[in-house]
């Protein structure tokens, strides 16, 4: 069996530190240039010849930068003989861009699984992706981790108080999928906020139906992403109108783009739970944030892969 090694890019270093010292091992570093003129240019400080490499790198924003980061390391490697190279990319930039829901638009998350490919990836490991599918447009293996197991853990032993009169809400039809996963884990029952316009016009103001009963209950609000906080908050708020009790949230990728954190702290939100898969660098020290670590499951999942053994219950156990 090969080696394990552990290489480290710096969309989020305190996650793939905390990986490596989980697996009991020395991060594999790589010195990264940023030139005058913006090019990266990258060097794999340790000999990787005949290694299992796994570069821990989430394409958060600024999201071409760490792509580009990413392509250059799977490229250093490659041409340095690894043994294998998985790209564990935790959050999956341009996975919202996953379909043509218009003519003349690009399908990004495609092309960003080709550049992978191109570059010599020989597997992927990611968590909670926008859109299934996207597994599909790789042709090496993917391995896509949930946080349903994750936060309901963390909900039933961190926040029990908030399991008495629980309901899992999700903020839009297109995640139903993904509130249900996370209602069967509690044994909660589930609502849907319903987004629509009057006309279609796209300019029109979306309006917003709950679809089931949450009043005089605590609901918790379930998506995979919060980015600048809009509609997570405005889902709040109607929930907040049709009785709800304590308003929750649990999003796995924590982008907070713009004024969301302004926009969170102005909602009627309690708290909101977040994984580590994004690093902020000025931290998040916000009142209604509070982070759960994905290092435990990702060392999981990279234990298996390397010493090929069955990914399958992780899956379903996450």
């Amino acid at each position: 069996m090969n080696e394990l090694s552990l290489l480290c890019g710096r969309a989020n270093q305190p996650l793939a530190e905390e990986v490596a010292r989980i697996l009991g091992l020395e991060p594999c570093t790589a010195a990264v240039e940023t030139f005058a003129d913006k090019e990266i240019r990258v060097h794999v400080q340790q000999t990787v010849r005949g290694k299992s490499v796994f570069i821990v790198q989430p394409t958060s924003p600024p999201v071409n930068d760490h792509l580009m980061e990413l392509l250059l390391l799977v490229d250093a490697l490659r041409r340095a003989s690894a043994g294998m190279i998985c790209a564990v990319v935790p959050y999956f930039g341009y996975a919202r861009q996953d379909r043509k829901k218009r003519g003349r638009v690009p399908i990004s998350a495609r092309l960003v699984a080709n550049l992978m490919e191109t570059a010599g990836v020989d597997r992927v490991l990611t968590v909670e992706l926008h859109a299934g599918q996207i597994q599909g447009f790789f042709n090496v293996p993917m391995d896509h981790l949930r946080t349903d197991r994750l936060f309901a853990e963390h909900l039933v032993t961190r926040h029990p108080d908030w399991m008495d009169a629980l309901t899992v809400v999700s903020p839009d039809l297109g995640g139903v999928w993904r509130a249900r996963r996370l209602a069967k884990e509690l044994r909660t029952p589930m609502a849907i906020v319903e987004k629509h316009r009057e006309d279609s016009d796209r300019e029109a103001p979306e309006s917003m139906q709950v679809i089931g009963d949450v009043r005089d209950r605590d609901v918790l609000i379930v998506d995979d992403i919060l980015s600048t906080g809009s509609t997570l908050c405005r889902a709040a708020e109607a929930l907040a109108d049709a009785g709800a009790r304590r308003l929750l949230a649990a999003c796995t990728h924590g982008v907070f783009a713009g004024a969301a954190l302004d926009i969170l702290q102005a909602s009627p939100l309690h708290k909101v739970l977040v994984t580590d898969t994004i690093h902020h660098e000025q931290g998040l020290a916000h009142p209604k944030v509070e982070m759960i670590s994905v290092a435990p499951l990702l060392a999981d999942a990279i234990r298996r892969i390397h010493c090929c053994k069955s990914v399958s219950d992780l899956l379903v156990r996450s």
